[in-house]
Formats: C-alpha cells, structure tokens, sequence
C-alpha cells in the first residue's frame, strides 16, 4: 500500500504486526494501540494498550509481544473487531523506537492478517523514516459499518510519550506545555470563597500511564532492580509465549513440529538460595507453589497452558524481604507437547511493582532442549541484579530438566521424581 491508501477489512478479528529487521546498533520497536472516540481523541488512559497495558478492558484489543524469526521481528496486537464498543471509532496503531530513532530501523512495516485464516488484508512498508522516534503507521476505522484499514506513516520526534499526549493520555513523563492561562494566586488579604453546604467527596486524581520499561539484551543483559525503583513491594516475573493452532504443511518435519506446540504445557519455576544457606525450588511439580509471606518469599500463582499475554505463567517475588535472598534462578521446563524448544517464540517480562518494568525475548533455540535458564537474580551489596541468561540446555539421558538445570548452575540440591 502507498501512504493514505485504504482497503477494506472483511474480517471481524485481525493480528497487526509491527515488523523490522533487527541488528547491531538498530533500537528496539515496540508497538501499540489507541482506541479513539469520534474526537479523535482517548476516552481514558486505558484506551492505550501496549507493553505496560497489555490488555483494553473490553478484552477487544491485546498486546501480544515480539517474536524474533531470523534477523527479523514482529510486534503484534490482536483486534477482535466484532468486541469493539460502539464509540471507538478508529484504533491507531503507532509504533515507537527504544534506544534510537527510525532512521536506523530497516525494512519497518505494518501487516493486518485475518486471525482466522492467517491471509494478509493489507501490508504497508515505511521507506522514508529520519528522526522520527514514533510513528502512526496505519489506522483501522469504521465506515459505513465497515471496517477499512488506512497506510498513515507519520512520524514523531517525540517518542511514545509525545505520540500518546497527542491523543490524550496523561504519561508518567511531563510532555505537554503548559496552559496559556494559569489560575490566579489568591491575594493575602482576600476573603475565602465560601464553602457549600454540601460537597462531594474528593476523588483521588488518576494514576499517569507508566512509560518506563528496560529491555536486556546480549549487548546490555543486567540491570539493577534499586537504579530502577524496583526496591519494595512485590516483583511479578511473567512467562508467555505462542503456540501454534493453525498452520499448513502436516506432512512437512516443520508442519510436525508445529504440530506438537499445539498443546504446549510449560512451566516456570524458581531455584532459590537464602542468606541463611536454605535452597529450593517453587514449580507446579510437586505442588511446590511456595509462599509470599514467609520462606521462600517466591510464590508461583498457578499453571497455565495457553501462554496469553495477560495469563501465562507468573511467579511473585516479594521484595520487602529482599535481603533475605542471595540468588533466585528464573527457569522454564517443557512438561508435555513438544520435545524441545525449537520454533517457540516466548518473552519474559519482570515487573516490580514501584520500578520499570524489564523485559526479553528468548533466543531462537537449535538445541533438543527441554529445560531454558531465562534469568538469574543476585544480591549485590543489597541490591537485586537481574541477568538475562536466555540459556537453553540439553538433559543427559535420564536426567530431568531440574537436575540439569541444578547441575549447570550449581545449586547441589538432592532431586525425586514429582507429579503434578
């Protein structure tokens, strides 16, 4: 498509991809979504969904993560048309650099696939980016009861943050000007203006949209969880990841394997190491869910089998007692559908509850691996330093995924056989 044409849209659900080719020295893209009334403009700040929002209260637009194929990769946002309320007249889909500008971002386009049958609706590849740090790469709006699909292309020199003020989101970032007419001080000597008889009670002002996030990567893979505000509260460490339900090519090895991700089954788990020399796991295995408020401080919220963005699989590490831990090991294990990781396309996200989110894609994996090290947590001097491992390892034979993973960092723990 050429910049401001439009087709129509004959699906009642879509995926939007954001895509790119990535490499040395290229930003991250991240993409989102604005759902906008006929203003032009967000009702709410929840009208925005994106990597911190991953999912509209209506449940008609998700954020559903990047997927690295290759040196290439896709940001894609599920938009289940037929959910949409009736005011949201039009859904922006921007995307936005992390790192760098779109100068330096190769091959960026925009994909509308029918969530369906997977067939490609519209396809819009952006050729003229300089300096620009977020981009409205396309739209899909209502016509006549319709729904069409418009190629836009314009550029932000001012991030997400600047993008989403324009459309009435209140960020965590000071980004609008200030008004032209500030409210008169009140003079010293002047009356109080006279109080109602009756008054509402107040409301507490909304919270901003968080726009802050860390993504590690094999150049930049720690991060200090204090540096970043992450120093209280709780730490949500969340796995989620793609499988696939449709796809072609059944007798092909790659249609098998895809074939065998259909009822992936994975499970996040925790080694842990106390200050006090106490060590051991939290996993569904077992029924080794742990405890929030007491030893081991982990506490994983349950087993899921989708992989969804705004489920998956998510442990709690209560930060409060921090000091209590000397490392904690985030790990995966394949518990049935597949014999290795090979094809998965999974994200990690770690999210405290007063600090900016950090997040990372796994890497591809060409190994027969059961069993993948994502990231290790360690107290340095009091502060937790999160490490990306993204490790993928190999069982000996008649080894389980835990005694390996065990056995490779160390922890010297006596294994026994566990059931869910």
């Amino acid at each position: 498509m050429l910049k401001g044409a439009n087709v129509p849209v004959p699906a009642d659900s879509v995926r939007v991809e954001v895509g790119w080719r990535t490499g040395p020295g290229v930003p991250d893209v991240d993409a989102s979504a604005l759902l906008l009334a006929s203003s032009g403009r967000v009702r709410s700040d929840g009208d925005l969904v994106f990597y911190n929002q991953a999912r509209h209260a209506s449940g008609a637009v998700r954020h559903e993560g990047k997927r690295p194929a290759g040196g290439a990769v896709t940001d894609t946002l599920a938009v289940d048309l037929a959910r949409l309320e009736p005011a949201v007249e039009k859904v922006v889909v921007a995307a936005s650099a992390d790192g760098g500008d779109f100068g330096r971002v190769p091959e960026l386009c925009i994909r509308v696939l029918d969530a369906g049958s997977g067939a490609e609706l519209a396809r819009f590849d952006s050729r003229d980016a300089t300096v620009e740090t977020a981009f409205v790469l396309g739209e899909l709006y209502r016509r006549q009861g319709a729904w069409k699909f418009r190629a836009v292309g314009q550029g932000y020199d001012s991030g997400l943050a600047g993008l989403a003020t324009d459309f009435g989101i209140t960020v965590d970032e000071p980004q609008a000007p200030p008004s032209r007419s500030a409210p008169a001080a009140s003079s010293p000597g002047a009356p109080a203006p006279a109080s109602p008889v009756t008054a509402a009670p107040p409301r507490s002002a909304p919270q901003p949209v968080r726009l802050s996030k860390v993504t590690l990567t094999k150049e930049a893979p720690t991060v200090s969880l204090a540096k970043q505000g992450g120093t209280s509260g709780t730490m949500r460490v969340n796995l989620n990841w793609q499988t696939h339900k449709q796809f072609r090519g059944w007798g092909s090895k790659l249609g098998r394997a895809m074939a065998m991700h259909a009822d992936l089954d994975l499970d996040l788990c925790a080694l842990y190491e106390l200050t006090d020399g106490s060590k051991g796991v939290v996993q569904a295995l077992g029924n080794a869910f742990g405890a929030l408020h007491r030893p081991p401080y982990i506490h994983l919220d349950g087993d899921d089998r989708t992989g969804a963005v705004e489920t998956g699989e998510n442990l709690t590490v209560n930060l409060d007692h921090k000091e209590r831990f000397r490392r904690v090991l985030i790990f995966v294990t394949i518990y049935e559908g597949a014999r290795s990781f090979a094809g998965l396309h999974a994200t990690v996200t770690l999210t405290p509850q007063h600090g900016a989110p950090v997040d990372f894609s796994l890497d591809e994996c060409t190994l027969p691996s059961t069993v993948c090290a994502l990231a290790l947590i360690t107290n340095q001097g009091g502060d937790l330093v999160v490490q990306r491992e993204s490790r993928f390892l190999v069982p000996e034979r008649g080894m389980s995924p835990q005694r390996t993973v065990d056995q490779a960092y160390g922890w010297g723990m006596q294994w026994t056989p566990g059931r869910k």
